[in-house]
């Protein structure tokens, strides 16, 4: 079975910022090696959406970071399909945040790792087997 593993918003950044220290040393290792990697479709808007709010700093605009964060860098793209939208409705009621759930949801639809810090993340049974450690 291949190894797919869908990283977290903050994560994807971090990794392609190469900032290793803010996640757990062997993830990096398992991000490089795995078969595919990449990101839900709206991690691109929560980072548009940071960059826009003055929380995040690009050295470009967030499209332009895009094209260097997503194929150059070897992440794909998952799209936000209508069996993953209804997947995320129908988590376990852990937190309401939209965007976190659609990760989520992407994650299982891929059976994926899904590699994040976020402590909530770890409060969802769907996860059990999926989240990395």
């Amino acid at each position: 079975m291949s190894q797919i593993i869908v990283l977290d918003t903050h994560i994807w950044f971090w990794f392609i910022n190469q900032q290793f220290d803010k996640f757990p040393t062997h993830w990096r290792e398992a991000i490089e090696t795995a078969d595919e990697v990449g990101i839900c479709v709206i991690s691109c808007y929560e980072i548009a959406l940071a960059q826009q709010r003055g929380r995040l700093e690009l050295p470009c605009t967030a499209n332009q970071w895009f094209q260097e964060a997503l194929k150059p860098a070897g992440i794909t793209l998952f799209p936000l399909t209508a069996e993953i939208a209804c997947r995320a409705v129908d988590l376990s009621p852990v937190h309401k945040d939209p965007f976190d759930r659609l990760i989520i949801a992407t994650t299982l639809e891929y059976q994926a790792k899904l590699a994040s810090i976020d402590g909530l993340f770890s409060q969802y049974s769907e996860l059990n087997t999926y989240l990395m450690k």
